[in-house]
């Protein structure tokens, strides 16, 4: 996960922290209004609260899950459940190269999802990394100052018939002292961007003060590189069309506090595609009921785009 929880969640509190939003804050997240002539993104189709969600007719799915620890003995389920969330290409945080993750992606190559690219290596197979699979071909990429973090970051350009750079990460929590590096290298890359179409997306152990975490923890710092990345044009997808609206992506084991740690952030050129952003909680086919943890300590990131 990433995250120190000896306190009830992410170490991430900063001199100065308000507890609470102040009254009128207009958090950069915010949708503007379209004007009048104007299309504004289609959304209700994916409900967040639900662990399976239709595809409409000619869309796009990715989903982004940090599955824990490579998967171990869930990865069935894990694939199970992926299979029922019907999508086009998949973003795994925590994925190994171990047997069970190995497994896992294999059985993801035969739902089609066979063009995969993975920052793990055998020299050491139990470190945390980053896989992802798409029904395109796929073509890594080596950007100029993106993150130096091994294992923690993957680019690639998806080839679908409207190509688009997909950006995967894995942000490291505060306590390791290596987080602010790595926002900076994804701040200078959305900064300098010019390959046009791209979503940069997965766990970055991060959200908006107040309105993403049940305990105060985030730092003005964290709240500074999120609204420098919505003022550079790369939007928070699921604020980008929810609002307001709370989900919690990981819950601390300690006291349960809840935060969303999960965002993918689209740029200007391809926001117009977005239809809608929500999360699920994984869970067993056979045990609808179970504790929403029962496959991951995250819950999953369901993008849809035309």
């Amino acid at each position: 996960i990433g995250l120190a929880v000896a306190t009830g969640g992410p170490k991430e509190i900063g001199p100065g922290r308000p507890k609470t939003c102040e009254p009128g804050f207009s958090p950069a997240y915010r949708r503007e209004i379209p004007r009048s002539g104007s299309q504004a993104p289609k959304t209700g189709h994916l409900r967040c609260l639900t662990a399976t969600a239709p595809l409409p007719s000619g869309a796009m799915r990715i989903v982004v899950w940090n599955i824990r620890a490579g998967g171990g003995a869930r990865v069935d389920g894990i694939h199970a459940q992926i299979q029922r969330w019907q999508p086009d290409i998949v973003c795994l945080c925590e994925y190994r190269a171990t047997p069970p993750s190995l497994h896992l992606a294999e059985a993801l190559a035969n739902l089609g999802l066979s063009h995969q690219e993975t920052t793990t290596t055998g020299a050491a197979p139990a470190r945390n990394g980053l896989l992802l699979g798409s029904r395109w071909p796929i073509q890594r990429l080596r950007l100029r100052n993106g993150p130096s973090e091994p294992g923690r970051w993957l680019a690639v350009q998806v080839h679908a018939d409207r190509p688009f750079v997909l950006g995967q990460m894995h942000i490291p929590n505060l306590a390791t002292g290596r987080k602010p590096t790595f926002q900076e290298a994804i701040e200078t890359l959305a900064s300098r961007w010019r390959r046009g179409p791209a979503i940069f997306l997965g766990d970055t152990n991060c959200g908006w003060p107040g309105i993403d975490e049940e305990r105060p923890v985030f730092s003005p710092e964290t709240k500074r590189w999120l609204d420098s990345l919505a003022a550079l044009g790369w939007r928070d997808a699921f604020r980008y069309l929810k609002g307001e609206e709370r989900f919690y992506t990981w819950y601390s084991p300690n006291r349960g506090n809840g935060f969303r740690l999960d965002q993918a952030f689209i740029n200007r050129k391809i926001i117009g595609r977005l239809q809608d952003a929500g999360y699920a909680w994984g869970t067993p086919e056979a045990e609808a009921s179970s504790r929403r943890d029962a496959l991951s300590d995250h819950a999953a990131l369901l993008l849809d785009l035309d």
